[in-house]
C-alpha cells in the first residue's frame, strides 16, 4: 500500500512538473483567446469563408516573434516590459499602456460577458420554454470569476486556466471535424487577399481583419509575457524552455482560431448567412450541424469567455504592481476592490442591452491602434548594447521588426478606417 501510495506521488509530481512547464504559455492561450477572438474568428468564418485565413497565420507568425522578443529581453536583464519603459524610454510611456490596457480590457470585459450571457440565454431556450435571463448569467460568471480571483495565487489562476483552456480546446477541435468547410477554400484562405464586402456583412473586410489581428497581437499579451517570466524565474539557461512554452501557446492560437472560423465557413458563409451576434451561432447551427455541434460550440464559448475574463480583470493590478516594482499580493483590499469594479462592469451588456458584438469588434480594433508603439518600443530597448549587450538585436531581427511595424501601422489605419465606416 505504502509503495502504491509513493508511486502514485511520483506520478502527481511528474505531471505537476510537465505542467508547470507550460502553464505561462497556457495562461497566453487563455488570456487571447477569449469571446472576443471567437466573435471575431466566427464573424470572418461566417461573412468571408476561408478567405482571411492567412490574416490568423501573419498574426500568429508575429505574436510568436514579439513574445520571444519580450521574453529575451526580461531573461537578459532581468527587467519587464513596463519597468523598462519607466526606466529607459520615460515614465509617461508606461502610464500610457497602462491606461491605453486598461481601457482596452474595460470593453472587453463589457463585451465578454455579454456574449457569455447572451449565449447561455439561447442555449438555456433550447432546454426551458423562456429560458434564463442573461442578467443571471452575467452575475453567476462574474461571480465565479471574482472567487477563483479572491485565492490571490498566479499558481492557482494558471492552473484553474489550464482547466478551461482544456475544455475550450477540445469543444473547438471536435466542431471542426464536424463543420469545416471543403479543403480546397482552406488553401485559398493561404493567399493574402482582401475580400469584397459581402450583401450580409456588418462590418467590413479592414475592420474584420485590423480585429483580427488586435486579437491576436496584443499588446497586453508581450507585456505580461515578460512579468510571467521573471516570476517562473527563468533566465537565459531557460531560454529553450521559454521557446517551447511560446511555440505551444502560438500553435495552439492558431489551431483554435482557425478551427473557430472554419466551423463558421463550412455552416453559415456556405448558407450565405452573416453574424451580427454570437448567440446567431446557437440558433443557427441547430439545423445546420445538429446540437451536438451546437452544444460544443457553446461550451467552447462560455469556457473561451471565462478563460479570458481572469487575466482581463486582473490587467489593470498587474500593471500598477510591474510600474512600481511591488510585490503582486492580489489580497491587498485595493487590488480586491479594483477587481470587483472590473467584475461588475460585466453586468453592463446585458443590463444595458447594449450589441456586445459590436463591443468586442471595436474594442479587438483598438487594441491594433497600440500595437505600433509596442513594436517601437522594444526595438528601441533590444537595440541598445548597454542593456543587451552581446543580445543586442541583429541585423535580420531588426528587418523583421521594421516589417511587423509597418504591419502595425497599417492594420492601425484599417482599425480607424473600419470602425469610422461602421459609424458613418
Amino acid at each position: 500500500m505504502a509503495e502504491q501510495k509513493n508511486l502514485h506521488s511520483m506520478h502527481n509530481n511528474k505531471f505537476t512538473k510537465a505542467l508547470a512547464l507550460f502553464l505561462p504559455g497556457i495562461f497566453l492561450l487563455g488570456f487571447n483567446l477569449g469571446t472576443g477572438s471567437v466573435t471575431t474568428m466566427a464573424k470572418a468564418g461566417a461573412e468571408y469563408g476561408m478567405a482571411l485565413l492567412w490574416t490568423i497565420i501573419v498574426s500568429c507568425l508575429c505574436t510568436f516573434f514579439m513574445i520571444n522578443l519580450y521574453a529575451r529581453y526580461t531573461l537578459v536583464t532581468g527587467e519587464t516590459a513596463l519597468q523598462a519603459f519607466k526606466k529607459h524610454i520615460h515614465p509617461a510611456v508606461g502610464i500610457y499602456f497602462i491606461i491605453a490596457l486598461t481601457l482596452g480590457v474595460v470593453g472587453s470585459v463589457m463585451g465578454v460577458m455579454g456574449i457569455i450571457a447572451d449565449i447561455c440565454y439561447v442555449w438555456s431556450k433550447t432546454m426551458i420554454e423562456d429560458g434564463i435571463a442573461p442578467v443571471w448569467f452575467a452575475a453567476f460568471f462574474s461571480a465565479l470569476v471574482f472567487f477563483i480571483f479572491w485565492n490571490g495565487k498566479t499558481e492557482f489562476f494558471e492552473r484553474s486556466l489550464a482547466v478551461i483552456v482544456a475544455v475550450m480546446s477540445g469543444c473547438f477541435l471536435a466542431n471542426f471535424f464536424i463543420m469545416m468547410p471543403p479543403p480546397v477554400d482552406i488553401i485559398k484562405g493561404l493567399i493574402p487577399s482582401v475580400p469584397q464586402q459581402s450583401d450580409n456583412a456588418g462590418a467590413g473586410p479592414l475592420l474584420i481583419i485590423a480585429s483580427m489581428v488586435g486579437t491576436t497581437i496584443f499588446s497586453g499579451l508581450f507585456i505580461i509575457r515578460t512579468t510571467l517570466v521573471k516570476e517562473a524565474g527563468w533566465t537565459l539557461k531557460d531560454a529553450h524552455t521559454q521557446r517551447n512554452d511560446a511555440i505551444f501557446a502560438v500553435a495552439m492560437m492558431f489551431i483554435i482560431s482557425a478551427s473557430i472560423m472554419a466551423a463558421a465557413a463550412g455552416t453559415l458563409h456556405a448558407d450565405g448567412l452573416g453574424l451580427s451576434k454570437a448567440s446567431q451561432m446557437i440558433e443557427l447551427l441547430k439545423p445546420l450541424a445538429g446540437p451536438l455541434a451546437t452544444s460544443l460550440f457553446a461550451v467552447g464559448i462560455i469556457a473561451a469567455g471565462v478563460s479570458s475574463q481572469f487575466p482581463n480583470v486582473l490587467m489593470l493590478p498587474w500593471l500598477l504592481c510591474d510600474y512600481n516594482e511591488t510585490k503582486r499580493d492580489m489580497t491587498l483590499p485595493k487590488y480586491r476592490l479594483m477587481v470587483f469594479v472590473m467584475c461588475l462592469l460585466g453586468l453592463t451588456v446585458p443590463l444595458l442591452g447594449a450589441r456586445p458584438v459590436l463591443i468586442m469588434v471595436i474594442s479587438q480594433a483598438f487594441n491594433a491602434v497600440i500595437l505600433p508603439l509596442t513594436v517601437a518600443c522594444i526595438f528601441y530597448l533590444c537595440n541598445r548594447k548597454g542593456l543587451m549587450g552581446e543580445y543586442k538585436n541583429t541585423r535580420f531581427v531588426n528587418i523583421l521588426l521594421i516589417m511587423v511595424f509597418i504591419f502595425a501601422l497599417l492594420t492601425s489605419f484599417m482599425a480607424v478606417k473600419g470602425v469610422l465606416q461602421l459609424i458613418l
